[in-house]
């Protein structure tokens, strides 16, 4: 290799990582006044979600289909959840990384009710 093409990889990989740094968060603490911030924006997600999957015309349809309408309607909550960390100076990937794992724990659980409530149903189970 040239010198030239040498130093120019370098520089693409510097410039690379300093991208990349941009993206980091070094914060280890956020304010106690963020956290209940969250904390209620997680509650009013999780209220969202239980309060449309009680409505009477999710109980007639497919556990996959209604877990995908319920989460598909409570997805503003999570706007409003990526604000609080976006205000408190949170790089976007974090704040992104936590939303997607909030959301993928929620829609498992809330599947495994639906699929639960659906087979009780189909059982003649008392109450479904």
């Amino acid at each position: 290799m040239t010198y030239r093409l040498v130093v120019a990889l370098m520089m693409v990989a510097g410039l690379a990582c300093a991208e990349e740094a941009k993206e980091e968060w070094n914060e280890t603490t956020l304010k106690d006044e963020t956290i209940q911030k969250i904390q209620q924006a997680q509650y009013t997600y999780k209220k969202c979600v239980v309060d449309t999957m009680q409505k009477p015309e999710f109980a007639k349809m497919e556990s996959r289909n209604a877990t995908d309408v319920i989460i598909k309607s409570c997805e503003p909550t999570l706007a409003e959840m990526r604000k609080v960390y976006t205000d408190a100076e949170v790089p976007g990937v974090v704040a992104d990384r936590h939303l997607k794992k909030m959301r993928i724990q929620v829609t498992r659980n809330l599947l495994q009710q639906l699929m639960y409530a659906e087979a009780a149903k189909k059982a003649g189970m008392p109450g479904n």
